[in-house]
């Protein structure tokens, strides 16, 4: 068994869905395992991981949508205020959300379906530099 660590950077623009499957895949790649495991895991609370749908856009812009309403900015709904009105949502989005993914190794890919990717789903509404670290074991 070998294993390997990383850390990919993401450099958001505020809130929505940031693919970066391509890096995991390339970072996988050079990693020269054919079975294995990958974790991915979001150091934030205020950001998420999700796997979803990569082909159509408007799944993307949807997902963000309908969280904007589950979890709307309005700092009348909320005690923690202090760090903005987009700060307490983006609690909220990322708890209901993933801050840790799974996902088998297989001929050093991550095993995904047709249309899924990896996202860093961003919960603020402005830029912010996010890290995911990666851990893969596997032969």
């Amino acid at each position: 068994m070998r294993q390997a660590q990383h850390e990919f950077s993401i450099a958001t623009r505020g809130a929505g869905l940031y693919d970066f499957t391509r890096d995991v895949q390339r970072w996988l790649r050079e990693q020269k395992l054919q079975a294995g495991v990958l974790t991915l895991f979001c150091r934030h609370t205020s950001a998420s991981l999700v796997i979803q749908e990569n082909a159509d856009p408007d799944v993307v812009h949807d997902l963000t949508a309908f969280f904007s309403k589950i979890a709307p900015e309005d700092d009348r709904l909320y005690r923690h205020t202090v760090e903005g009105s987009d700060d307490m949502p983006a609690h909220i989005r990322s708890a209901l959300t993933q801050v840790s993914l799974t996902i088998p190794v297989s001929g050093g890919r991550a095993v995904l379906g047709t249309w899924q990717g990896i996202y860093l789903f961003e919960h603020r509404g402005i830029p912010h530099e996010r890290h995911v670290a990666a851990h893969v074991l596997g032969e």
